[in-house]
């Protein structure tokens, strides 16, 4: 399995993309007293390194491989999460 591989099947991981959704939402009810990028941050490496380690040894890769990919892919949906969020916020200030 190649890195390209790995990352499509990680990009569409619902379990990811939910814990990331979760994340996020977990950020801005605590943005106040954490901040914004730090507990982002720590998440996103967090995400990275347990889904491997719990769910499936690595077929073909490394964990060290599978988990570095893994946090492109987080990195990836969060940025599209955070673009989302900005975007509900944009609008719902609007109307």
């Amino acid at each position: 399995m190649g890195l390209m591989d790995i990352f499509a099947e990680q990009i569409r991981d619902p379990f990811r993309i939910g814990l990331l959704i979760a994340l996020v939402a977990t950020m801005k009810r605590t943005q106040a007293a954490t901040g914004t990028w730090v507990p982002l941050a720590a998440g996103v490496l967090f995400v990275a390194a347990i889904i491997p380690m719990t769910l499936a040894p690595p077929g073909d890769g490394s964990m060290v491989t599978v988990v570095g990919v893994g946090l492109l892919a987080n990195l990836a949906l969060l940025a599209v999460i955070l673009a989302a969020l900005r975007l509900w916020q944009r609008l719902r200030a609007q109307g």
